[in-house]
């Protein structure tokens, strides 16, 4: 393998910032991820999860941390930096690594996994392969990655286990290194993925989307409200 080195060690034990934003939401500007990223590398983070080529070049001119560039793509099942052209578009926008849907489900065009991991790792890069579950993880430990992450728990059509439930399990049955990203949305959860044998954490909505952050606290104070009334009424 010939992936650019040190993506893996610099983010091991580490927080890793996912600087997203929906279609259409706050944010949804190339300079304004620059922005969200510049904040997690004030914050102490030791790399971002970028989505689209624009992003990710607008990040690589403002902060000097690994980049894990991604390519949304298509609204198939496989949209997640689906075919060569979109990860070498993420090669060329200045990402550390790729992440890519390293599932068995089929890809557009009848693209093979392996060899979209071979055109990246020929381009000095290394890949993070988005599993669902133990299946997919060992498919994509076969094609070559250099990772797996935990992103597509409970979006590939088996049943969801919880999230450190889900990392347990890969971390007993994979050899390569294990990123937990998904429902992480706490300190202390991002502590337990380490203590459970994650590599590395990837946060991003509990981080970088106000509206969500937003409604988190709405609804805990709506939950106490209702108990409240739920009491009123049963005295």
């Amino acid at each position: 393998m010939d992936a650019r080195p040190g993506v893996l060690e610099t983010i091991r034990g580490q927080l890793v910032v996912s600087c997203q934003a929906l279609r259409g939401m706050p944010f949804d500007a190339p300079e304004l991820i620059a922005e969200l990223a510049r904040a997690a590398e004030l914050g102490g983070a030791a790399a971002v999860r970028v989505n689209r080529p624009e992003n990710i070049r607008a990040v690589r001119r403002v902060v000097g941390l690994p980049i894990i560039g991604l390519f949304k793509q298509g609204d198939g099942p496989v949209y997640i930096t689906p075919t060569l052209d979109t990860a070498m578009a993420c090669v060329d926008a200045g990402s550390d690594m790729v992440a890519t849907d390293a599932t068995a489900r089929p890809r557009p065009g009848g693209e093979q996994l392996s060899a979209i991991v071979s055109a990246v790792h020929g381009a000095g890069v290394a890949v993070l392969g988005d599993v669902g579950g133990v299946e997919d993880a060992l498919f994509a430990q076969d094609q070559g990655v250099d990772a797996v992450a935990t992103t597509l728990r409970g979006h590939t059509g088996v049943r969801a286990p919880s999230p450190l439930a889900q990392l347990d399990a890969l971390v007993r049955h994979v050899r390569i290194p294990v990123i937990m990203e998904g429902g992480v949305t706490s300190p202390r959860m991002a502590r337990q993925a380490i203590e459970h044998g994650a590599w590395s954490v990837v946060v991003g909505r509990a981080i970088t989307m106000p509206h969500f952050i937003t409604q988190m606290y709405v609804r805990t104070i709506a939950r106490l409200q209702e108990r409240t009334v739920q009491d009123d009424d049963d005295a």
